[in-house]
């Protein structure tokens, strides 16, 4: 049987075996770190949920922060292989403070590992990672993170920080494909992992991925996904050509002339500049609005705005400016429209000054 359909989508060319190691020390750079790189191919999902069932073994204690369904699900990935699980949780779609972070870790000396999520496109929150990842240092307690929202968007240097073991997935600010993911492992993290009790012949066993990495990344275990793996190489060669410090001013500028037009309008940002995500602003729904109301009012308009996520977050309306939508004419697009469907639900607002503080960012 024959046919004259063609796709670029199928019958797509292998991907070159000795670009594995090649496409690791790429997001190595990225991540700025020397540690093995552990590729998984799934979403970043599936990654987190390896390295909480990898890490953790009946009757270790983990430091777990809570500032969104993400970090429940990490908690409870952690409980299902035994840990003993301390959640420090946030007030619901904020970020964590400092001090209840620090006395956690006071609290609990005998603690093994410490987690959080870095950046919360839930909520457009950012945890202050610097400062947590100090604390916990100062402890020798074993830290993750989930980068999955942050990377690109935000500076992370693992290796500066210390950072024993981030997650990521390029389909946010890398704008890349959504079906890979990667972590970063240091020479602590794989310790532990590699303790008996842990998952082996599995997609959530980090120690599986170890001979590969070591063995210089040949053809990986199971079938490979070339299609996502080539998108990779093409998010990662356009990242390269804009620069890495360009993508993340991007995506401040974007978040920066974004809090200016809500502020301009009348409408208060739900974090401040020090809590604030560079690739997703929030702010919560006047209460005589129902949020279903408001977005298909959005929808009307031609520019779909989200709602938040999680406890705290019904009623935040998320702007996103993510990855290849971190530019003027999006942020232009989704402060107008927010003003256009507050404007015809009966609020007052501003939207010529939202408009002229977008411009103002952007001319700066």
């Amino acid at each position: 049987m024959t046919t004259d359909h063609w796709s670029p989508l199928l019958d797509i060319p292998p991907f070159p075996a000795e670009r594995y190691a090649i496409t690791a020390a790429r997001l190595g750079a990225i991540l700025h770190t020397r540690n093995d790189i552990a590729i998984v191919q799934a979403e970043a999902v599936v990654a987190l949920e390896a390295a909480a069932t990898s890490i953790i073994r009946p009757g270790m204690k983990a430091i777990n922060i809570v500032t969104s369904p993400y970090g429940s699900w990490f908690g409870n990935w952690m409980r299902l292989s035994g840990g003993e699980v301390i959640d420090v949780t946030a007030s619901p779609a904020r970020a964590i403070e400092l001090d209840a972070v620090a006395e956690t870790i006071e609290t609990h000396p005998d603690a093994t590992v410490l987690s959080l999520v870095h950046a919360e496109s839930a909520s457009g929150i950012g945890n202050p990672l610097a400062e947590i990842i100090h604390l916990a240092r100062k402890r020798g307690l074993l830290t993750i993170v989930d980068a999955v929202a942050s990377i690109g968007g935000h500076h992370l240097d693992v290796d500066t920080l210390g950072i024993d073991i981030a997650v990521i997935g390029p389909q946010k600010a890398l704008a890349g494909p959504a079906g890979l993911s990667a972590l970063s492992i240091s020479p602590a993290a794989w310790d532990l992992i590699g303790r008996p009790g842990g998952p082996r012949n599995s997609i959530l066993s980090l120690s599986d991925l170890k001979p590969w990495i070591d063995g210089g990344y040949g053809a990986p275990a199971g079938t490979a996904v070339p299609l996502e793996w080539h998108a990779l190489h093409a998010a990662l060669d356009r990242l390269e050509r804009e620069g890495l410090d360009g993508v993340i001013a991007r995506h401040q500028l974007a978040a920066c002339a974004t809090r200016a037009g809500l502020t301009a309008m009348g409408v208060s940002c739900w974090t401040d500049d020090r809590t604030n995500s560079n690739l997703v602003t929030t702010t919560e729904l006047p209460p005589d609005i129902p949020v279903e109301v408001l977005l298909a009012e959005a929808i009307r308009l031609g520019q779909p705005l989200a709602a938040g996520v999680g406890p705290g977050a019904e009623r935040l309306i998320r702007f996103t400016h993510t990855g290849q939508q971190a530019r003027f004419d999006t942020v232009m697009a989704l402060i107008s429209t927010y003003g256009r469907s507050l404007e015809g639900l009966g609020h007052d607002v501003d939207i010529g000054s939202a408009c002229s503080a977008v411009l103002d960012c952007y001319a700066a």
